[in-house]
């Protein structure tokens, strides 16, 4: 197996600096950190995408799903991202109000980098055990 792959590869520069930016302007992050959540919030998507409809129960952590907001609240930079890696599938956000505590996370960190994304794990650990997604087939 070669080197992990990272989102940073997949997304736009224009579109990855404008995420960092907002990472840092409504979360205390510098650059770094914002481009790691930021990372793996992508690598989290991309993930989910590839196993729609397998009914994994994928799951991120906290700080992985602050990225992943990120992400789907720009919504035509999302839905172009589900056009482009999801085969025009919409891949739709199904928060739960109880966080599932089925050792989920983890399980999810580990498909990642199964798929061949960089796993930054120390971001993934904030939540090992809960999940704040519904399993759904066609939902993360």
């Amino acid at each position: 197996m070669g080197p992990a792959r990272s989102a940073r590869e997949v997304v736009p520069t224009c579109l990855w600096d404008k995420q960092v930016g907002l990472l840092q302007r409504d979360y205390p992050y510098d650059s770094i950190m914002a481009a790691r959540v930021l990372g793996q919030g992508y690598a989290y998507l991309l993930t989910a995408m590839k196993h729609r409809g397998e009914s994994l129960g994928l799951a991120p952590s906290r700080l992985v799903d602050i990225g992943v907001h990120t992400i789907i609240l720009d919504t035509v930079a999302y839905a172009e991202l589900c056009d482009r890696f999801s085969s025009g599938h919409f891949l739709h956000h199904v928060p739960e109000v109880e966080m599932k505590n089925d050792g989920s996370v983890m399980k999810t960190a580990r498909i990642i980098a199964a798929d061949g994304w960089e796993v930054d794990l120390s971001l993934w650990e904030d939540a090992a055990e809960c999940g704040p997604c519904h399993p759904g087939n066609d939902s993360h």
